[in-house]
C-alpha cells in the first residue's frame, strides 16, 4: 500500500483510507462480525487510515471500532474522528454543537468509547453556526497541547472558514464530499488547501454507491438506508446518472477495471495530496476497492473521463435541500 501525507503538518497515512459510517446502518442492516472481518482484511492490507463519528448510530460505530482494533498497535493505524452532530433516541439529528465545552465532552466520549488515550486527527463534522470557528478549534487546539489530540481537522467548510481556522492552529485535511459526481470543491476550496498546505480526505469517493457499478435502475433503498433521501438516488435523476455510469463503465473496462475502481482512482489522481475514503462494509467490497491504488490513469484516460462526466453531470443535489444549507460548498 503507498502512502501519502496529509497536508504540511498532517500525519502519514495509507493512499486509501476505510471511511466506517457504513458498518452502523447508515446504509441499511450490516452484518458486526463482517464488518470486524472488513476493518481487519483493510489492516492487513495496508489500510492505515480509519474514519468514523462519534454520531455514527450514536456511539456504535466507535464501540465497533475499538472491538475491530482491540490488541493492534496503536501507532498502526490513523483514527480520523468527526464530532458535533446531535441526535436523539430515534438516531434522528438535532443540530450542531461546536461550543468549546461541547468539544471536550465529545472528545471525552470518544477516547472512551474507542478505548484509546488519543485521537489523531479530530474534526467538527459540520460548522455550528452559532460558534466562531475559532473558538471550536481553539479549544481543539488545547486538547492537542494536552495530548489527547495529534492533529485538527475540518469537514465540509468553505474557504474562508479554512482561512480562519488554520490561522488558529495548523489543519492537517479538510473532509469533504469529492467524486466524479461532486467537483464543487475544484473552483475554490481545493486551490486554498494547496495554497495553505492542507491535505483533502474524500469521502463519497463512490457517490455513496452510485457509481460503484453495483447500483441498478429498478434497485431502491431498503429500511435504514439513507440515500432512499438522497436527490440523486430519485426517479429520473437516477436512470441520468445510471447513464453516465454506464459510459464510465466502458473506460474502466478497457483499463481491465470496473467502474468503482475507475472512480477511485480518478480522485486519487487528482493530487497526491488527496486521500480517497471507500465506505466498504464488506470483505468483497474491500477487495474490489483496493486495487484501485494500482490502477494508472493516463492523461488520454483522464480526458475521456472529463469527456463522459465533466463537472455538474450529475443530476440532483447530494444532499436533500435541507441538509444542503449546512455545506461549505455545494455540488
Amino acid at each position: 500500500m503507498r502512502t501519502r501525507t496529509l497536508g504540511r503538518t498532517g500525519p502519514e497515512v495509507s493512499a486509501l483510507g476505510l471511511g466506517a459510517m457504513g458498518m452502523s446502518g447508515a446504509y441499511g442492516a450490516a452484518d458486526r462480525a463482517e464488518s470486524i472481518a472488513t476493518v481487519h482484511a483493510a489492516l492487513e492490507a495496508g489500510v492505515t487510515l480509519i474514519d468514523t463519528g462519534d454520531f455514527y448510530a450514536m456511539g456504535h460505530n466507535e464501540l465497533l471500532l475499538a472491538e475491530a482494533l482491540r490488541g493492534r498497535d496503536r501507532d498502526s493505524y490513523v483514527l480520523s474522528v468527526k464530532f458535533g452532530m446531535l441526535g436523539g433516541p430515534g438516531r434522528e439529528l438535532g443540530g450542531k454543537d461546536g461550543r468549546p465545552e461541547a468539544v471536550k465532552n465529545f472528545l471525552a466520549y470518544s477516547l472512551t468509547r474507542l478505548g484509546t488515550d488519543h485521537i489523531d486527527i479530530y474534526r467538527p463534522a459540520r460548522l455550528d453556526p452559532a460558534v466562531p470557528i475559532e473558538e471550536t478549534v481553539g479549544a481543539i487546539k488545547e486538547m492537542v497541547e494536552a495530548g489527547h489530540v495529534r492533529h485538527i481537522g475540518l469537514s465540509e467548510v468553505d474557504a474562508a472558514t479554512i482561512r480562519r481556522a488554520h490561522a488558529v492552529h495548523p489543519i492537517a485535511d479538510l473532509q469533504i464530499e469529492y467524486s466524479l459526481l461532486s467537483r464543487a470543491v475544484e473552483a475554490e476550496v481545493l486551490p486554498t488547501l494547496r495554497e495553505l498546505g492542507i491535505g483533502l480526505t474524500a469521502y463519497g469517493v463512490l457517490g455513496r454507491g452510485l457509481i460503484s457499478g453495483h447500483w441498478t435502475a429498478g434497485r431502491t433503498a431498503g429500511p435504514g438506508d439513507h440515500r432512499g433521501l438522497l436527490p440523486r438516488f430519485a426517479g429520473g435523476n437516477l436512470e441520468h446518472n445510471l447513464a453516465l455510469v454506464d459510459a464510465l463503465r466502458r473506460i474502466a473496462e478497457a483499463k481491465g477495471g470496473t467502474v468503482a475502481q475507475l472512480a477511485i482512482a480518478w480522485v486519487a489522481a487528482q493530487g497526491e495530496d488527496i486521500v480517497p475514503l471507500v465506505g466498504a462494509r464488506t470483505r468483497e467490497r474491500l477487495a474490489e476497492a483496493l486495487p484501485a491504488t494500482d490502477l494508472n490513469l493516463t492523461a488520454d484516460d483522464l480526458a475521456r473521463i472529463e469527456q463522459v462526466a465533466p463537472p455538474g453531470a450529475a443530476l440532483g443535489d447530494r444532499y436533500p435541500a435541507a441538509f444542503m444549507a449546512d455545506l461549505g460548498v455545494g455540488n
